[in-house]
């Protein structure tokens, strides 16, 4: 069945935002008082669940609302070293072109979101944001509602563990992306509907085939 509605995450899967985690994350560490990540963690971590990335970092989960919120703060003073990947407004533009919805569920907040997208965010419909570390299934549940569609039509699109975790919450399909925070092959060992090897792999998957080229330009 086709799909009506799509969400997206955001950072490691719409904006490359990996590069400021990494220079930000010890400064974060020192500040909450939970372990500092050394270069040589970082593919491990990357290989990890959230739930393993928050035990071996020992992050008190009391703190992460705060964590959250300090880390917002920080990526809206940063928004000029965060860009949007490549390819990502064809890829955006081609799949509302098809007629499908557009929905983010973030961590950040919908300001920083929106400033990250610059001139598509016009193109989504819903966003619900500042998402705790595993409240995206009631958001997904919220914006399947407000977009009023069937959720054997939905598919989120996310690049972590937690993301594929959220959408067999709901009953969602999930698409997973190569390009982001989580290892590819800590993604596949998880079952994704989908993977993602390249942006252009998106539209190319969701939109009708004879489509696609003639609305991104490609």
């Amino acid at each position: 069945m086709p799909h009506s509605l799509a969400i997206f995450d955001l950072d490691g899967t719409l904006a490359d935002s990996f590069p400021w985690f990494l220079r930000t994350i010890n400064d974060v560490a020192d500040r909450f008082g939970f372990r500092r990540v050394a270069d040589e963690d970082v593919e491990g971590l990357r290989h990890a669940s959230t739930r393993e990335i928050l035990a071996r970092l020992e992050v008190p989960l009391w703190k992460l609302p705060a964590i959250a919120r300090h880390a917002r703060r920080l990526k809206a003073e940063a928004a000029a070293e965060i860009s949007l990947f490549a390819g990502v407004e064809a890829m955006l533009r081609t799949l509302a072109g098809n007629g499908v919805q557009l929905a983010l569920v973030t961590s950040d907040s919908e300001a920083n979101a929106r400033e990250k997208l610059g001139e598509v965010a016009a193109l989504f419909s819903h966003f619900d944001c500042a998402a705790s570390v595993f409240g995206k299934p009631a958001k997904f549940r919220r914006v399947i509602r407000l977009a009023d569609v069937d959720p054997n039509r939905v598919i989120s699109i996310g690049d972590e563990v937690r993301d594929i975790e959220a959408a067999r919450a709901v009953g969602i399909a999930c698409g997973a992306v190569c390009w982001g925070y989580a290892a590819p092959e800590a993604l596949r060992a998880h079952g994704p509907d989908m993977v993602f090897e390249r942006m252009e792999d998106i539209a190319r998957v969701l939109c009708r085939p004879e489509t696609v080229g003639r609305i991104s330009g490609a």
